[in-house]
């Protein structure tokens, strides 16, 4: 059992490293404060070959493997988990389905500028009555003369503001009561598409969420991505790969406020000492680096896993949920650390904290992801 990252590996760590500390880390603060998505850091990560990191490389993409990925979006979210869940997005959700699922052709018509860039990936999913009960499905895909007509709403819809396209899942039919649902590429500016303003949230300030409405959108047979009714079981497996992403997440913000807090604990004085001399606080930084470290090698298990074509559902849910809830309670602690000055914002933890929470909740809530585990592990 080897633990050490390869040649490769430590290269795009040392690589994203500076350009998290030199380019995204600059202005964090303004974008959360104004809610400006982060562009320009966007076509840098094309321009340093990020954007299609995972993919093949006569695709565009780096050929790179998923702890790779995992790499990145822990250190992007590390100071700044609005690009972190942009860039996660993107691969995990966006481009992973029609890497997956896609023919040739797709690949070359949709794949491609994903990789270089040129647009941003979504997925959709999510619906006002379908979140976790993603089955629930309501937006229809009529076939007609060769095309599909759709009609729906799709909503909590990461980086749609910016996608030429995105894979989104419909019902195109249905036999004894069970939906027929299917997943279709749909360029963002067919007529009858409508993205609405970005929601008002309680964190993640700087990424896109938006919903997403389809009238009488038309697109041709040959959008769908690959067997017709295999929708379900398609979102399903991108999930899987995308709960990794949400992990890597959650120990990037974990770790920028624990080192903000162990920081901020050093130079900190109170009775005489520094916060770091007082017990108590070793205690809550000691217990904050224990629990990051174990949701690491998490995330790299189940990443491995994916690498090496083993069966990982088990371990990503295990990988999210723990990540996740340790996140919470790492940003929690931070903020008690700092004290009242954790509660202001130039100190950063209350941005981490906020940001948090979401993880949680997308992409399986963490009860969903006990339901999954209970499921793998042989429960009835």
């Amino acid at each position: 059992m080897d633990f050490e990252l390869t040649g490769e590996q430590k290269l795009i760590r040392r690589t994203i490293r500076e350009f998290a500390e030199e380019e995204v880390a600059k202005g964090v603060l303004e974008r959360d404060r104004t809610k400006t998505f982060p562009a320009e850091i966007v076509r840098k990560l094309a321009r340093l070959g990020m954007m299609g990191l995972p993919f093949p490389e006569e695709y565009g993409g780096g050929g790179a493997d998923t702890i790779s990925f995992a790499i990145v979006v822990e250190e992007l979210s590390r100071v700044c988990a609005s690009t972190g869940l942009t860039y996660s997005a993107h691969i995990s959700l966006g481009g992973v389905p029609i890497h997956l699922f896609g023919t040739k052709e797709q690949k070359e018509k949709y794949l491609v500028p994903l990789c270089t860039g040129e647009s941003l990936g979504a997925f959709g999913l999510t619906e006002p009555e379908a979140g976790s009960d993603a089955g629930g499905t309501k937006t229809e895909a009529r076939e007609k003369d060769g095309h599909f007509y759709i009609n729906g709403t799709k909503c909590f819809i990461t980086n749609a503001s910016y996608a030429k396209f995105l894979p989104i899942t419909a019902v195109t039919g249905g036999h004894e009561g069970k939906k027929e649902i299917s997943a279709i590429i749909v360029p963002t500016n067919s007529p009858g598409v409508k993205i609405t303003e970005p929601y008002e949230k309680m964190g993640l300030h700087a990424s896109n969420t938006t919903e997403i409405l389809f009238e009488n959108v038309e697109v041709p047979v040959e959008n769908i991505l690959g067997k017709r009714g295999d929708g379900f079981r398609q979102f399903l497996i991108t999930l899987d790969g995308g709960r990794i992403g949400i992990g890597a997440m959650a120990v990037g913000i974990a770790r920028g406020a624990f080192e903000k807090s162990l920081a901020y604990a050093k130079k900190r004085r109170q009775f005489g000492k520094t916060l770091s001399q007082f017990q108590a606080i070793q205690f809550k930084l000691a217990d904050m680096a224990m629990k990051i470290e174990l949701a690491r090698n998490m995330v790299y298990k189940a990443a491995w896993l994916k690498d090496m074509g083993k069966p990982f559902s088990k371990e990503a849910s295990m990988c999210k949920l723990f990540a996740t809830e340790m996140c919470m309670e790492v940003t929690t602690q931070a903020v008690q650390i700092h004290g009242g000055n954790g509660y202001m914002k130039e100190y950063h933890v209350e941005r981490y904290m906020r940001d948090a929470k979401l993880l949680e909740i997308g992409e399986g809530t963490s009860e969903v992801q006990r339901m999954v585990i209970a499921r793998e592990i042989g429960c009835p």
